[in-house]
């Protein structure tokens, strides 16, 4: 007789009656099953820290403690070993193309049926990539905003907390205290930033990490003729 799975899960996102929903969804798939709730961007970080193998993160994009695709980028740098499953209310195509070329494993907007949730989850715990079948992700393509995002990419997971920081106003003092290094150490992540980012100033990097928030692209060029 074939051994039972064990799977271990995170279900974040800062909405209880929802995360109740989803564990409710989610259960129902697994004869064994631990599945562990995070309200805010910490707790997640809090969890996945505390050791132990997360075999998937079903991720809400809005959450405290995260600005937009920052979240997700720092999940897929700093634990790139543990697959992440963006649900969100958005459905736009453009949204959840940035999520995949960021590295989530799939996209599940939160308008969908319980059982097509589960057919994206079980997909992702096999391996693959989900996103709904019904959205078609190759029309949503944009140069400026792709280019944005390979720059992204490039920050590791220290700096994107860092810009992360930068985003809510800190200085460089609070962040060494909230990361427990030097200004210094901050400083330096500071410049690598610009330099990564391709900007001048504190200012335009926050400006740039706003624009990745979900739909804050200025309108395309291409709109305007």
């Amino acid at each position: 007789m074939s051994e039972i799975s064990f799977y271990r899960l995170v279900i974040a996102d800062d909405h209880p009656l929802f995360r109740g929903a989803m564990r409710e969804a989610v259960s129902g798939l697994f004869e064994r099953v631990e599945i562990a709730e995070a309200g805010s961007f910490e707790q997640i970080s809090e969890l996945l820290d505390r050791g132990g193998d997360v075999d998937l993160i079903l991720l809400d994009l809005a959450m405290p403690g995260v600005r937009g695709f920052s979240g997700l980028l720092y999940l897929r740098a700093q634990y790139p070993s543990v697959p992440v499953v963006v649900v969100s209310a958005t459905d736009d195509p453009s949204v959840i193309r940035r999520c995949m070329d960021f590295g989530a494993a799939g996209y599940i907007p939160k308008t969908l049926g319980v059982d097509v949730m589960r057919q994206g989850i079980m997909a992702v715990l096999q391996g693959g990539l989900w996103t709904p079948p019904d959205i078609d992700l190759d029309a949503a393509a944009d140069p400026e905003a792709s280019a944005a995002l390979a720059r992204f990419a490039t920050l590791t997971p220290q700096q994107v907390r860092v810009l992360m920081m930068l985003s809510e106003g800190l200085l460089n003092k609070q962040i060494a205290y909230e990361l427990s290094v030097s200004e210094a150490t901050v400083k330096a992540h500071v410049s690598a930033i610009l330099q990564k980012l391709g900007v001048e100033s504190r200012t335009q990097a926050v400006i740039a990490a706003s624009k990745i928030e979900i739909g804050q692209w200025p309108p395309a060029t291409a709109a305007q003729h």
